[in-house]
């Protein structure tokens, strides 16, 4: 029986795909809305491949059979609730071989066709680095830039509910980007998972325009977010961007990083762990006092120090280089400051 194959570029419209590698390959990256049935687990993985490389190929295929056999009832549910909702399914794996070609090959020989996708993920990723350059040559980035705590990441949701295209670089890397970055948020994406996040992101903000020039809405970073790199590509495109200036009073970002960084009850010991990351910049005293009016819950004041004597100044040296087309005050909300922004807007791109 001969397997029905189709290209990524063929199925992504219309397939619901499903990821058969192991769970820390998927989590690494995947394509977008992919669903992780993954014929061998991690340590399995690395027992078929220990096997190919010490006795040979047929004792590794061998093993694979034995290793799966006992799931296929399980994974056989799986696919029958799954099919009830979506009629086309494709199946994919590291490079089109044994894993997906024995799913989709089980399945289909007992009546339930599935498709697998022609060089698995290896394929995905080669379009998602080829795509990349052309999706970014097609926009214009608005970079909004402003102090640590105004709110730019909640002004860039706001902006998209708002019918604005937008590109989140910090929420395709799941980090802030700074030192303090990732608490309460958990670990940073991989490098291919965060251009991955980009890729799917500009593909969407071409579809949304209705004209050749495709104004993309982006928060002004560094060339490094948490462990990732921006493509110096996006970076330079910013860098020729529009750029808008957001300014507000201390208290305001204040309360704006105190719903960001309190998201969750392990904020305290998060904190009290990354204190120790700004021991080059900050005193060992001023940093064991921040620790102590962090066990005292007193966000405020740790957030004010940081702000003034750490972020402002590193900020501002960077931002003065600047030359901004407006700058705006928020002082009430991100919706009030996200109007007045789309305001400016469309008046910007119809004069």
């Amino acid at each position: 029986m001969s397997l029905n194959k189709l290209k990524y570029s063929e199925a992504k419209k219309n397939y619901l795909f499903i990821d058969v590698r192991s769970q820390s390959e998927f989590e690494d990256d995947t394509i977008l809305g992919a669903i992780n049935i993954p014929l061998l687990n991690d340590e399995e993985r690395v027992a078929v491949g220990t096997t190919y490389k010490q006795v040979g190929k047929t004792e590794a295929k061998r093993l694979g059979v034995k290793l799966i056999s006992p799931k296929m009832p399980e994974f056989f549910e799986k696919i029958m609730e799954l099919k009830s909702t979506n009629n086309q399914i494709a199946a994919f794996c590291a490079r089109g071989g044994y894993r997906s070609t024995y799913f989709a090959s089980v399945f289909s020989s007992i009546g339930i066709p599935i498709h697998q996708i022609e060089g698995g993920y290896k394929e995905y990723r080669k379009e998602v680095i080829e795509s990349l350059p052309l999706l970014n040559d097609k926009v214009t980035y608005i970079v909004l830039s402003g102090n640590t705590g105004v709110g730019k990441t909640e002004i860039l949701h706001s902006l998209k509910k708002l019918g604005c295209s937008v590109l989140d670089l910090e929420g395709a890397a799941n980090h802030r980007g700074s030192i303090l970055g990732s608490i309460g948020i958990g670990s940073c994406n991989s490098q291919k998972k965060f251009e991955t996040n980009i890729y799917n992101q500009l593909i969407n903000a071409n579809n949304e325009s209705n004209s050749n020039n495709n104004y993309v809405f982006v928060e002004a970073e560094s060339q490094k977010i948490g462990k990732v790199l921006v493509p110096k590509f996006i970076s330079e495109k910013m860098k020729q961007g529009i750029h808008i200036f957001i300014d507000a009073d201390v208290d305001y970002r204040t309360e704006i990083l105190k719903k960001d960084y309190t998201l969750n009850e392990n904020w305290k010991m998060e904190s009290l762990h990354y204190m120790d990351y700004l021991n080059k910049h900050i005193s060992k005293d001023k940093i064991e006092i921040l620790k102590q009016e962090i066990l005292n819950d007193n966000f405020d004041y740790v957030a004010k120090e940081l702000m003034i004597n750490y972020y402002d100044p590193m900020y501002n040296f960077k931002s003065d280089q600047l030359n901004y087309e407006r700058k705006f005050k928020a002082n009430t909300t991100v919706e009030d400051i996200s109007g007045e922004i789309l305001a400016w807007y469309n008046n910007y791109i119809n004069n």
